[in-house]
């Protein structure tokens, strides 16, 4: 083995791990790109610390753009590497989430940025795609979403909505669902507030905005009917 051959792969285990820097690949989120996510520290099951992200088109083997996190925090999955693409409320958030979250035909991009959200929960910097910029955008409006409620938001591509969950104590939790309108930004369109905090009974809330007037229904259902699960 050449001594030329060893120095590189000593310098390259040195790149990877010194200075508690981790690399990882990830091959699997998006069909158009992949990722290389560098990490600050990584112990036994998760990473955290600032991060760096490059994107890379799957078609040209180029790097397309480059994001930071200030802390690019994730656990590793079965073989010791971070997910992607997962938002499960109350547990695994992935460090990238790709998505067309504005709906406009094209990929998007969330990265994990701490755990910034409501009650210590997964915090995100979601950036939105421009297709005719082969560019990405920080999203001041998705970003907010992703920090004020209860982690990552979930999109429904059929319904072309985005959801939001949040809770205040165990007795409260609110859904709510928005639209993107273009060139305009995020419109509340529904929401359901479910209110327990009056002991035995739970008081529903539902809100839906139809036709530009919104429509409210309020009902009261006994808590161990309601919560039968």
């Amino acid at each position: 083995m050449k001594l030329s051959f060893i120095y590189s792969l000593l310098l390259s285990i040195l790149f990877n791990f010194s200075f508690g820097q981790t690399k990882f690949e990830i091959k699997n989120g998006s069909k158009i790109y992949d990722a290389e996510i560098i990490v600050e520290n990584c112990s036994n099951d998760k990473c955290d610390g600032n991060g760096t992200v490059k994107l890379i088109s799957k078609e040209s083997k180029k790097v397309i753009q480059t994001f930071t996190s200030e802390d690019l925090y994730f656990y590793f999955d079965k073989d010791q590497k971070p997910t992607v693409n997962i938002i499960q409320l109350y547990d695994e958030q992935s460090p990238l989430i790709f998505d067309d979250f504005n709906f406009d035909g094209t990929e998007d991009l969330a990265i994990r940025n701490g755990n910034n959200s409501s009650y210590g929960g997964p915090s995100y910097d979601v950036y939105v795609s421009n297709s005719s910029k082969t560019k990405f955008f920080f999203s001041n409006e998705l970003t907010k979403l992703a920090v004020e409620n209860l982690g990552m938001f979930e999109t429904d591509n059929e319904r072309k909505r985005i959801i939001t969950y949040s809770k205040s104590g165990c007795c409260w939790h609110k859904k709510a669902e928005y639209i993107v309108v273009p060139k305009k930004g995020l419109k509340l369109v529904y929401s359901i507030e479910e209110d327990a905090t009056g002991g035995e009974f739970v008081k529903v809330t539902t809100k839906e905005l139809i036709n530009s007037k919104w429509i409210t229904k309020i009902k009261k259902y006994k808590l161990k009917e309601y919560y039968k699960d």
